[in-house]
């Protein structure tokens, strides 16, 4: 057993802290709070500990250093994305997001699940990186906003992708490409159902699949107790996606009252990506797209903070590497900036998260729940910047980084 001992600890529930942060660990648990240090103490000075952050939407096998974002469909081959990965999960475990979604390949893969294999790797300790709940492929229609020979605009027959890596039309394929993904250890499905902005082919907010189809993802999923999370942008198409019994809403850049409300009444759950509509470099992409960026990002305030007002529930997520790995508590900073409470959106990184993933043994630090638990120089109820700079990340009771050692 060990003791953590620091100024204080954030009980997300309540919004508070609770002073001083004394945290008992037995193994991968928490089995005590306050009291006197038993046996062996971390001493962790003057920080503030909090449960491990949860980022819901990240793409761990896109992105990262030595990447040519433009000629990565072409260029890296599976092992080649599965390697840089390794150093994107690593700097997203630093960074104190200790749980993640990696919320749908669209890449070719041969029809492995990339995603699987990364979190199986870290599940047997062999490399660092956060716990993942992946989506294996996303399922997308042709020329969907998730089907990457549009994102490049290339001519027909380069670089398809099959039925199993996602590219699926019409009720029988779209049966095929869900029980795909589950055979081979999906534990969530991810579905375009609309446009985004860096769609080539039509409006960021249509809406790409039938409602047949779309009951039918969810019907598959569903039947396998699996949730589904729908790249989402266009008001009509979030009404649609919550209709036919979509779980989650990735984005809803474009939402409108009536859209928020379904929300709020089918008690759906909406991921904000919002740091990317101020972050994110579109400066090479082509003219029609930088212009679809200038008109859709600035809607994207107003939506959170409506949705947010209307009693949304509201989890983090960032895009990454729409947001450079290792840097996902810009979006904490952002939504602040934005209107939400600092106390609502670690609750939004935490608690939320771990109600969308359907686990009762994360996101507190509490007496039996797994021991992921960040340590940071300061109050993240006064200033929310903190999250940036984690210092201590213990994940199921093992300690991956901690620069207080150092100090003592």
């Amino acid at each position: 057993m060990l003791t953590l001992k620091a100024a204080g600890l954030v009980d997300v529930d309540a919004g508070e802290i609770i002073r001083p942060g004394i945290v008992k660990v037995d193994g991968d648990r928490i089995v005590g709070l306050g009291g006197e240090p038993a046996r062996e103490i971390v001493d962790l000075g003057d920080a503030i500990l909090l449960p491990g952050l949860m980022d819901m939407e990240v793409n761990l096998l896109m992105g990262g250093r030595g990447e040519n974002p433009g000629l990565s469909q072409v260029q890296d081959d599976p092992p080649t994305r599965v390697l840089r990965a390794v150093g994107n999960a690593r700097r997203t475990l630093r960074a104190g997001f200790t749980t993640v979604r990696n919320l749908g390949l669209f890449v070719k893969t041969g029809g492995y699940l990339l995603d699987v294999a990364l979190g199986k790797a870290i599940d047997a300790g062999w490399i660092e990186g956060p716990r993942i709940v992946p989506a294996g492929h996303a399922i997308t229609p042709t020329g969907g906003h998730l089907d990457p020979t549009m994102f490049a605009a290339f001519m027909p027959g380069v670089l398809e992708l099959t039925i199993e890596e996602g590219i699926a039309n019409g009720v029988d394929e779209i049966r095929k490409a869900v029980r795909y993904q589950i055979k081979h250890g999906a534990q969530l499905i991810k579905v375009c159902c609309s446009g985004g902005v860096m769609s080539l082919t039509g409006e960021a907010g249509a809406q790409h699949y039938s409602d047949e189809e779309l009951r039918v993802i969810v019907d598959e999923a569903h039947r396998r107790g699996l949730r589904v999370a729908a790249h989402t942008h266009g008001a009509e198409a979030v009404k649609h996606a919550v209709a036919c019994g979509i779980d989650c809403i990735e984005h809803g850049f474009l939402m409108d009252d009536e859209a928020i409300q379904m929300l709020v009444d089918n008690d759906r759950f909406l991921v904000t990506t919002r740091r990317l509509a101020q972050a994110m470099d579109v400066s090479n992409a082509p003219k029609v797209l930088q212009d679809k960026a200038a008109e859709m990002f600035p809607k994207a305030e107003t939506s959170i903070k409506a949705a947010y007002e209307a009693g949304v529930k509201i989890a983090v997520g960032t895009d990454a590497p729409a947001i450079p790995h290792g840097r996902n508590a810009d979006e904490l900073v952002t939504l602040v900036e934005w209107g939400m409470p600092p106390a609502a959106v670690l609750r939004a990184a935490t608690v939320v998260g771990a109600d969308l993933i359907n686990r009762t043994d994360l996101g507190r630090i509490a007496e039996g729940y797994l021991a992921d638990i960040i340590a940071v120089p300061g109050d993240p109820l006064q200033d929310i910047s903190v999250t940036r700079d984690v210092k201590f990340v213990m994940k199921g009771g093992r300690v991956f980084r901690n620069e207080y050692a150092s100090e003592n």
